[in-house]
């Protein structure tokens, strides 16, 4: 493009920028440079980037301030390309002085972006279409890799399985396998997207579309405190929920589609593993959210399938202890339990060495590194090995029987004769998480003093039982009611009395209507027993000796997860709630049990 040509571009983009901000409380800002940001960086800010229907989004750009054609990481996020995250910001800087040029772009409708936001639902194309507009810039070398975590790793997936011709890796981080693990849980919705959706998304759509109301996310956060959780995430029926009608019209979608409806399919990783031919590092926390390492244990064996054969498949495994978000890997505790120094992952190193190699054909250490390496809560060491499950895995049954003094048993050996535990659900007052324990390890010991739990714990063990990997759960229920949920929590009992949880609640639940994982519910039928089987549990944790295994049963897990109503009816469309007696069958026909992946001690 020539000079004249070139400024005409720039001054009618101008123009329309200060023409859009009459009508936003958002300032026009125009493509700028700073080539003094930084030691050896120059950075472009606001930079178009045309999709392939016409919308454009934008993009701030960070490289090294010589001249040259460098490999390019693009970072795509809903969360502000400005957005100043120290955590982001030491990645990206790091990134360039490895002699990367860096993309940083708002995703569509948000931020300076233009577009209607639609959560997950246009970031295959969108991505595909930055990869290849990166891959063609007169200071790109064409070698494209992408990383990011959350949001920002979601993206990375869900470009891959398009396909871009210029995509050579990615660290798509603490993210799902399925949109179906994701948005529900066992088939049970997520109450905590209203959080998501009225902090951190509602703000910059009240100012896009000139709405009322908080226009921060400190704002945002003080309003919906000042609402009251129960107001927002106990409002009955669900989708006459009044406080996102205006900023998040797509959260009222994702209610009106149940979990296993095919609306979801774009978001289902679990067929698409084939089209992904990039190299991908899969990295998560037993204490992530709890799509996290489903999500990365998921992706990761799928990969392996596909590239079954293959001398390197480019694809390995990483499991910390840590809680969501970048920050958190850099820290010893999840909750409040401590796991060491240790813990610490120097999360830029990974990241960067991991693209060294397979964008920029480094032979550092990632490509050495083991496919597998876990981190296993309370020995508080890492197991590097080259199977995922591991090697030599034990699966070992526990059984729930009758106990005493009201409590129940986990035994090794299955009970005989007939037997069950009862107990009585109420939706109107359900069982309350109070510490928010998607988000780390907490004492949930009080939770056993409610008579609508279920408590079964083991003897004080002789032992240390270390397991790491994926825990089954078996559980013959029946109830006098249409429909209920079931959590199955298993928590470490410290001789304290402590019971911490080892993982995060939406890996131990199941809507018992959806227990096929179909479309359509099946309702439970006077007197009909059912088999539970749930799948997605998963944890590294090592049971010292002289600790209690324990297992938990309720049927709410509240305001995480939202209620059952107990009527066959769905609490989307209906408020009516009714109370419900649930068995749990424990008898030699109907063995519960929960199953342990036990690594054999040395």
């Amino acid at each position: 493009m020539n000079i004249a040509k070139r400024m005409q571009v720039v001054f009618l983009f101008a123009i329309s920028l200060i023409l859009s901000s009459c009508i936003s409380d958002r300032p026009a800002i125009v493509s700028t440079t700073d080539k003094n940001a930084g030691s050896g960086v120059y950075i472009e800010k606001n930079v178009l980037v045309p999709m392939r229907d016409g919308v454009k989004l934008m993009a701030n750009i960070y490289r090294p301030a010589e001249k040259g054609s460098f490999p390019v990481l693009i970072f795509r996020t809903p969360y502000s390309k400005d957005e100043g995250d120290p955590n982001n910001e030491s990645t990206f800087l790091n990134a360039v002085k490895r002699g990367y040029a860096m993309v940083i772009q708002d995703i569509r409708g948000r931020y300076r972006s233009e577009g209607e936001f639609a959560p997950y639902k246009n970031e295959g194309k969108d991505g595909y279409d930055t990869i290849e507009w990166a891959a063609a810039q007169p200071w790109s070398d064409g070698n494209i890799g992408t990383f990011g975590l959350s949001y920002p790793g979601a993206v990375q997936w869900l470009a891959a399985v398009e396909n871009p011709p210029h995509l050579k890796a990615m660290v798509p981080a603490m993210c799902f396998s399925t949109i179906r693990q994701f948005i529900y849980f066992g088939g049970v919705f997520e109450l905590d997207w209203t959080q998501w959706c009225y902090w951190y998304m509602s703000p910059d759509a009240r100012i896009k579309k000139n709405l009322p109301g908080p226009k921060t996310w400190e704002d945002a956060e003080a309003e919906y405190k000042r609402i009251g959780i129960d107001a927002i995430e106990g409002y009955l029926p669900t989708l006459d929920m009044p406080y996102l009608k205006d900023t998040a019209p797509y959260y009222y979608e994702w209610i009106r589609h149940q979990p296993y409806d095919p609306y979801w399919d774009f978001g289902d990783l679990h067929d698409k593993y084939g089209k992904v031919k990039v190299a991908v590092l899969n990295l998560s926390g037993w204490h992530d959210e709890a799509y996290g390492a489903e999500g990365a244990t998921t992706n990761f064996l799928g990969l392996l399938k596909e590239r079954k054969g293959e001398k390197d498949p480019k694809t390995k495994l990483i499991i910390g202890p840590w809680r969501h978000g970048v920050g958190n890997t850099k820290r010893t505790n999840a909750g409040d339990r401590d796991f060491g120094h240790l813990a610490k992952l120097d999360y830029d190193k990974v990241v960067l060495d991991w693209l060294d190699c397979h964008v920029r054909g480094i032979k550092n250490e990632a490509a050495t590194w083991k496919p597998v390496k876990v981190f296993v809560m309370g020995d508080n060491k890492w197991i590097e090995t080259d199977d995922w499950p591991l090697k030599n895995t034990k699966y070992t049954p526990m059984y729930l029987c009758r106990g005493k003094d009201g409590r129940g048993s986990l035994k090794a050996e299955q009970t005989t004769g007939l037997d069950k535990s009862s107990f009585v659900s109420d939706p109107g007052n359900p069982v309350k998480d109070k510490y928010g324990t998607s988000m780390g390890a907490f004492d949930l010991s009080y939770i056993s003093t409610r008579p609508d739990v279920l408590t079964f714990d083991t003897e004080a063990l002789d032992m240390d039982i270390e397991v790491v990997g994926n825990i089954g759960a078996e559980i013959y229920l029946s109830a006098d009611a249409p429909d209920c949920d079931l959590f199955v929590k298993v928590l470490d009992v410290h001789p304290d009395g402590k019971a911490y949880n080892v993982m995060p609640p939406g890996k131990e639940v199941m809507r018992v209507s959806y227990r096929d994982r179909t479309p359509e519910r099946k309702l439970l039928q006077p007197g009909q027993q059912v088999k539970l089987n749930f799948e997605n549990m998963r944890t590294g944790n090592t049971f010292k000796k002289g600790h209690v295994v324990r297992v938990c049963i309720t049927a709410s897990w509240y305001p995480i997860y939202s209620r059952n109503l107990q009527t066959g009816e769905l609490e989307s469309l209906s408020a009516k709630m009714q109370k419900a007696v649930i068995n749990i069958h424990h008898d030699a026909e109907h063995p519960s049990r929960i199953i342990l992946p036990v690594i054999p001690s040395e």
